[in-house]
């Protein structure tokens, strides 16, 4: 037990840890005692566990044990979300992600994951450096040590990625084994609902890397031989994402809907309109249906009273409307935020202004888990969205197409950022990076475009009127309805299965399978193409960039 060495932060658990060692110890020994015919015992108890009372995060580790004699670094450090820690917390990481651009990002747990990298390699890594600079020779000073640390998830998705992993990277920390996401379980009253990967990283490659994959996230994983770990733990390369404003291919650019910040004033169930238009029946043609992330998934009606592109003449003519604008001008004024003040000049309009004038794409910023597709419409002009849905103007079948295959959200289930366990689809992310179709042929995009149209006939069979101007006829069922598992059409099912088809065939050019067994092997396929398309974007993006004319000294 003396070879084992530990910190705990509180002193108690810090004593329970040494006893659970002798447990353990006196275990193995009964079991050696069974096995050879022979009693064997360590009482009196001469050596112990050297398990130090202190702060993780403030104890230098190679004070506990130098890193020259360290093999094994393992742990399950706390679990608190970047926008959750307390004012301690925080101050503990801001002195380990010190000179790391955009660690307010990073979650409580990334700060173990800095630390065993600066304890592998303490007099390489410069802690003032963006970027974590390492030495000329990278060898000079590693240590052999692995390491596997417990964490959330959240350190494989969305933007932490490319902060902490294009961090460790920078150190020529390499993951050698994974397991994949699996909902915690513990014997603890009101446990949360955690869910979890586990990563063996160090300095330097290994042969045989495992991929241990759950199908059933409370299940037991089966192991999957891998030639190379990416942070977003697939058997593909070493790419971490960038947040970019633009996609990678040539198509529609995404956004947000519209964010009012106007207290409620100008947003209305079917009663409150009713009853308003009883007072002000001229402002009638000035509602629009309103569609935030639950109102577009559950066909829930709510309606806006939109005054933007009312005259002021005509502003003045209703006089229950302008209750609200001065409503929503105080509100605006009486806010902390500048940019709010500001807006209270302008009290008609939103903040972020999306007011379609043609047909355009919309999909909820945020989904459940428990969905195979993210649910994506097109919608009129009639329809104002709020800023939890995304939105793409002058997006074509194909567009929609691609964006509801299962290609596209394999993608997305891998690299998008999660609330709670639910997708949180990111613009800069997700949708920018993704790696869409090269130069399909117009066969291909009509096979596409055929098989979509298929996907919204199936829907309008089920779908009101009113829901969407694809739907025809329909029996009322919502977005949400259509896409439980439990619940999904099977005509919808094989709709879906057709345009799985017609877009994988479309991804054969670019050396993809005709089908894939798995999310695994079309992710390890998207990130290889992702590569090939961004190859040659990092160096003319570069040499832009440098170009700068300098005064003569």
């Amino acid at each position: 037990v003396d070879q084992f060495y530990g910190i705990e932060i509180e002193e108690f658990p810090a004593q329970i840890a040494q006893v659970a060692m002798w447990l353990i110890d006196h275990q193995m020994n009964v079991k050696v005692g069974e096995e050879f015919g022979m009693y064997f015992t360590r009482i009196p108890l001469k050596s112990s566990p050297h398990v130090v009372n202190g702060n993780a995060l403030r104890v230098e580790w190679a004070s506990v044990l130098p890193p020259e004699r360290c093999s094994f670094v393992m742990g399950n450090p706390p679990f608190v979300g970047a926008k959750f820690m307390d004012d301690e917390q925080r101050q503990d990481v801001a002195r380990v992600f010190m000179g790391m651009d955009n660690a307010g990002l990073l979650d409580f747990v990334c700060a173990w994951y800095v630390k065993a990298a600066r304890y592998l390699r303490p007099s390489q890594i410069n802690p003032f450096s963006p970027r974590g600079k390492v030495a000329d020779r990278p060898d000079e000073g590693a240590s052999a040590t692995r390491c596997a640390f417990v964490s959330t998830n959240s350190i494989t998705q969305g933007e932490q990625v490319g902060v902490l992993w294009g961090w460790l990277l920078a150190q020529g920390i390499k993951i050698h084994f994974a397991h994949r996401t699996f909902a915690w379980s513990n014997e603890a009253r009101g446990k949360a609902a955690v869910h979890c990967v586990i990563i063996g990283f160090g300095l330097g490659d290994v042969p045989n890397k495992t991929i241990f994959e759950y199908d059933d996230i409370r299940g037991e994983p089966h192991a999957v031989l891998a030639n190379n770990i990416n942070p977003y733990l697939v058997d593909a390369p070493d790419v971490v994402l960038p947040r970019r404003s633009s996609p990678i291919c040539a198509v529609p650019g995404m956004r947000s809907g519209n964010k009012p910040i106007d207290d409620g004033n100008y947003l209305f169930t079917p009663e409150e309109k009713s009853r308003f238009l009883v007072l002000e029946p001229h402002a009638e043609p000035c509602f629009r249906r309103w569609l935030g992330g639950e109102e577009f998934l559950n066909n829930i009606e709510r309606w806006y009273l939109w005054l933007g592109d009312v005259s002021p003449a005509e502003l003045r003519k209703l006089p229950e409307a302008m209750k609200r604008v001065n409503a929503v001008r105080k509100f605006r004024l009486a806010s902390n935020s500048l940019p709010t003040q500001k807006l209270a000049n302008t009290p008609t309009r939103f903040h972020t202004e999306f007011v379609p004038t043609s047909r355009f794409l919309a999909m909820a910023q945020v989904s459940s888990e428990r969905r195979a597709f993210i649910p994506i419409d097109f919608l009129t002009p009639k329809f104002l969205c709020g800023d939890k849905l995304r939105v793409v103007e002058n997006a074509s079948l194909f567009h929609f197409g691609v964006m509801m295959s299962t290609m596209h959200m394999a993608w997305t289930r891998r690299v998008c950022g999660r609330l709670e366990s639910r997708y949180q689809y990111s613009i800069y992310i997700v949708y920018n990076n993704f790696p869409w179709p090269d130069s399909p042929t117009d066969t291909q995009k009509k096979k596409i475009e055929s098989a979509a149209q298929a996907v919204l006939d199936a829907r309008a069979e089920f779908m009101s009127p009113s829901q969407s101007p694809t739907n025809a006829s329909g029996k009322g069922s919502s977005l949400a309805d259509l896409y439980d598992p439990l619940t999904m059409p099977p005509v919808l099912v094989k709709a879906h299965q057709k345009l799985d088809a017609a877009v994988d065939a479309a991804y054969v050019a670019t050396a993809g399978k005709r089908t894939f067994k798995n999310d695994a092997e079309r992710v390890a396929f998207l990130f290889e193409l992702y590569q090939k398309y961004t190859s040659i974007l990092p160096a003319d993006l570069a040499a832009r960039k440098t170009k700068r004319i300098r005064k003569p000294s």
